[in-house]
């Protein structure tokens, strides 16, 4: 499983140049000055946003980043090539922390968006930089500044407009697989979608196109690390409505039990994920039992969600859930 959405990255600024100790040497100057050059500023790490990716796997092959020393000054009053910046590319969503102390030192939400985790050493003077009237031929020069070195805990938190929550086989990887290009695994036993699948979303009515989560299954505990726990319920915390999606053909419990055992695991992990926008949406409606049907409509109304049904085999109520969507992700944007 390539999905990593944690990772420890050691980091380490490029060290400046060393200041350079020269006289000048030139013909008919009999006098010749200082004329040691600056050494060049060490090379900055940054993170920077990348759309294409959506998993900070790459990150666990090097042990070290580490970015470009400065080069020495020269002669002739030549100041040392600055170091290269080393740029190391994260998924949007990115939050950065220090591990020891668990202080956030920033995150990276947009493409090209350039965070500084380590910055550059400062380049050491050279001795043309030491004269003065009564030192006039300065005999010393500056080493350069050693980079920071630090290790990073970066956290990924999937940035989506939509997460589809409900409890493994309610349908939500059959449901991304059908109003997106998202091909999640699809099967009938829990626990199919091992990562959170991302899909585009094109609204037909004329809306702009969103992207939809689908948070693998979640049961009772997860929020204490049952099942796939804790693991993905980070990624619900930055979306911006929620799907509770609930099946209506299974006769194992009743559906106040379903969506009970979900809001239950999103409230013990993040109080505030209650309050974001939700409705309820009854999956697989082609084979619905009448008795859920009312029982989940009742719910849908007593918690004052909009409910709508679907099936996404037959694609009944897909085109009203997709513009619902769009509508109320417009809506907050207006807002």
């Amino acid at each position: 499983m390539t999905f990593i959405d944690e990772a420890l990255i050691h980091v380490q600024g490029g060290r400046g140049g060393n200041g350079c100790v020269a006289f000048r040497r030139e013909k008919f100057v009999p006098r010749g000055g200082p004329s040691g050059g600056d050494g060049g500023r060490g090379g900055s790490v940054y993170l920077v946003g990348e759309e294409g990716l959506n998993t900070l796997f790459h990150l666990r092959f090097r042990s070290l980043y580490a970015a470009e020393r400065g080069r020495h000054g020269e002669g002739s009053n030549r100041t040392g090539r600055s170091g290269e910046d080393l740029m190391i590319g994260v998924p949007l969503g990115t939050q950065v922390f220090d591990p020891e102390t668990g202080e956030m030192l920033g995150e990276v939400l947009a493409q090209d968006q350039k965070l500084e985790v380590a910055q550059g050493g400062r380049g050491g003077r050279g001795n043309a930089r030491f004269t003065s009237a009564t030192r006039q031929a300065p005999r010393h020069a500056e080493p350069g500044e050693s980079g920071p070195e630090r290790r990073l805990r970066l956290e990924l938190k999937l940035l989506a407009d939509v997460g589809i929550v409900g409890l493994p086989n309610a349908g939500k990887s059959t449901l991304i697989s059908v109003i997106s290009a998202a091909r999640p695994k699809i099967a009938d036993y829990p626990f199919t979608t091992l990562i959170p699948q991302l899909g585009v979303v094109a609204d037909e009515i004329g809306g702009e196109p969103f992207v939809v989560a689908d948070i693998p299954g979640l049961i009772a505990g997860a929020a204490q690390g049952a099942g796939l726990g804790t693991q993905f319920l980070r990624h619900v915390e930055r979306c911006r409505v929620l799907v509770h999606l609930v099946d209506l053909s299974t006769p194992d419990q009743s559906a106040s039990e379903d969506l009970g055992t979900i809001e239950r695991e999103l409230q013990a992990f993040d109080s505030e994920l209650l309050a974001k926008e939700s409705l309820i949406v009854g999956s697989k409606m082609d084979a619905v039992r009448e008795e859920r049907r009312d029982e989940l409509q009742q719910l849908a109304d007593k918690r004052g969600y909009a409910y709508l049904e679907i099936s996404s085999v037959t694609g009944q109520g897909l085109p009203a859930l997709i513009a619902e969507l769009g509508r109320r992700l417009q809506q907050e944007k207006e807002a």
